[in-house]
């Protein structure tokens, strides 16, 4: 069994589809962020990073991991799904997976706080995030006019770790249109049932899209 630590951001979403994909039993364990609950003692050790999502697996000798890339990468190899064996295939989702890692989820994070929560607006830097979350839309878009899914023909964690995050655009302020094969891309994830469950882990807040900014403005602004 796993115990998943987790709360419902784009990050964490990426950890509860795969879960849900690969039919894995699992825990889930709703971390309250704004109370920081990521930073008491107890999460520390099974992630010294002190962030979301991070999971314990207990049929593995309670072995610990964070990093959502990473445990992407460990729940696959754990069940020979969601990543080719073949090396050239292989590496085109570990790509992927790096390329999600290292831009679309920094700059889409980085324009989610100075587009909504910043207590100040910077113009430059809204513009500076926003401009290079839809370039790297385009690079997505590029890629997938010649294949159905990020890394090829077949779904992979490359799409579960950009799926989440590419699914709140509106949210960061970034515009898919004139995006087709990325749009059809996004339609196409939304439709799988594991993606449909893995979104309701943790179960939703009952709080309006004003509320949640101005809880976030106010974790930032501490």
């Amino acid at each position: 069994m796993i115990e998943l630590y987790t709360a419902a951001t784009p990050n964490g979403h990426k950890i509860s589809i795969a879960l849900e994909e690969l039919g894995l039993d699992y825990q889930v364990h709703a971390l309250d962020l704004a109370a920081k609950e990521q930073k008491q003692s107890a999460f520390l050790k099974i992630n010294p990073n002190g962030r979301i999502p991070a999971i314990v697996d207990h049929d593995n000798d309670d072995f610990a991991v964070f990093e959502s890339g990473a445990i992407l990468l460990y729940l696959a190899e754990k069940t020979g799904k969601l990543l080719p064996v073949e090396a050239k295939a292989r590496s085109q989702v570990i790509q992927w997976l790096m390329f999600q890692m290292s831009g679309v989820g920094p700059m889409m994070g980085q324009a989610n706080v100075f587009y909504r929560y910043f207590p100040k607006k910077i113009p430059e830097a809204i513009e500076r995030y926003q401009n290079e979350g839809r370039r790297l839309f385009e690079v997505m878009d590029s890629q997938l006019l010649h294949h159905q899914y990020l890394a090829g023909n077949d779904y992979s964690i490359a799409d579960i770790a950009s799926w989440p995050w590419v699914n709140i655009h509106e949210w960061s302020g970034i515009s898919i249109d004139g995006l087709p094969h990325l749009q059809r891309w996004l339609q196409l994830i939304a439709a799988r049932p594991a993606v449909q469950r893995g979104l309701q882990i943790p179960p939703p807040s009952n709080e309006t899209a004003e509320e949640k900014a101005e809880r976030i403005r106010n974790m930032v602004s501490r």
